[in-house]
């Protein structure tokens, strides 16, 4: 693919660099005032920002928008990722890109931002510019956005799908899990641990409820989404009860984590036997995209980027945007330079080919012809 700027892998550097550098795991506030300024600066777009600090911009007049999401918030910073004067260190070597935030997903956010500025949307076709804050804590930015009323009828998110098919290759997410986080609460009576018949044991009831998702979790839902499968899981992730080793415990808590799928929920609620109660603690939902032939087009576009390997499409294992953006009614695939294993970590990376080859996808995609009203995508 010839491009404009032809230094733009310098570009993708240098601004990658950029938003790195600026810490945003407490607060997102400055790394957004330059998503916000380089937008006003380098593009024809008006950028909004509301009041929990998402930036959204839009180019291209269209009856059908796409949009390139991501996030730039990160979590908490391992100590070696920081500089002496606070911010977030950043190397370079062989080829990736070293420090928080450089796989999720201030590289992939670099990339939107550079194809967001280069892309000439095909006739019909609006292109938006979305990054949320908040991901990490939830996804109380999206949730934010869409009860503002941002409702793109397609959007490519930029979470990772580097390396998940094959080396060397930046896939196209098709589905991923959602989690529904829950605790089971058994109640009992306390009672002196010489006179246990006076007492009611609350970690015997919750011995009683963990059986119970022992068999849930070994048959846990499966959904289809077009060609692939997805799986979902129930495991128990915590227990806390009692007081004294002398004492018949009144309450036990259980923490679930629940993987969930698109459409099929475990049936959590059968464990809640007598004398125990159940309360949901986050749900974060599920992503599907409900357009074969948009994914398909996604595909071929990555495809076509690609001299080397064979894109797939793929699932993901945990929860990001894409959810809620797919519960709100945006046709979503998730198409970003994160690789496995590489988000959160004290060595966190990425690769400037992936970075480099999103770019390439993230521009290609909006300049395809969306025909009969956005019913169908075609993969010239």
């Amino acid at each position: 693919m010839s491009l404009e700027h032809t230094n733009v892998r310098d570009e993708l550097v240098s601004l990658t660099r950029t938003l790195v550098s600026i810490p945003s795991h407490r607060d997102a506030t400055a790394v957004g005032d330059v998503i916000y300024n380089w937008i006003e600066n380098n593009t024809d777009a008006v950028a909004q920002r509301d009041s929990h600090g998402n930036i959204i911009a839009r180019r291209g007049i269209g009856s059908v928008s796409i949009a390139l999401t991501g996030h730039h918030d990160v979590v908490d910073p391992d100590e070696q990722q920081v500089t002496d004067n606070g911010e977030y260190q950043l190397t370079k070597q062989n080829r990736r890109l070293y420090g928080r935030g450089t796989a999720d997903m201030k590289g992939s956010l670099a990339a939107a931002l550079l194809a967001f500025r280069d892309i000439v949307p095909a006739d019909g076709i609006e292109v938006v510019f979305a990054s949320f804050i908040g991901e990490e804590d939830g996804g109380i930015g999206a949730q934010a956005a869409i009860e503002n009323g941002f409702s793109p009828e397609y959007a490519i998110v930029g979470e990772g799908s580097t390396n998940y098919a094959g080396v060397k290759q930046t896939d196209v997410v098709v589905a991923h899990k959602g989690r529904r986080g829950s605790t089971l609460t058994a109640h009992g009576e306390a009672a002196h641990a010489s006179e246990v018949d006076c007492g009611i044991n609350a970690i015997y009831r919750a011995s009683d409820a963990i059986d119970i998702l022992q068999e849930l979790a070994a048959d846990a839902p499966v959904a289809s989404v077009g060609e692939t499968e997805i799986s979902g899981s129930v495991a128990v992730t915590e227990i806390d009860g009692g007081t004294a080793w002398n004492t018949i415990p009144d309450t036990c808590q259980i923490t679930i984590d629940e993987r969930t799928v698109p459409g099929k929920r475990a049936p959590i609620e059968r464990a809640a036997v007598e004398g125990v109660t159940w309360s949901i603690d986050q749900d974060l939902p599920p992503m599907a995209c409900d357009d074969p032939t948009f994914a398909t087009a996604v595909t071929n576009v990555a495809a076509n980027i690609h001299s080397e390997t064979t894109p797939r499409k793929v699932t993901k294992p945990h929860a990001t945007d894409a959810g809620w953006l797919s519960d709100a009614g945006t046709t979503c695939v998730i198409v970003g330079a994160a690789e496995p294993g590489e988000a959160h970590t004290a060595q966190e990376s990425v690769s400037i080919d992936a970075i480099e080859r999103c770019y390439q996808i993230y521009r290609a995609v909006p300049s395809q012809h969306c025909i009969d009203n956005n019913e169908c995508w075609s993969s010239d």
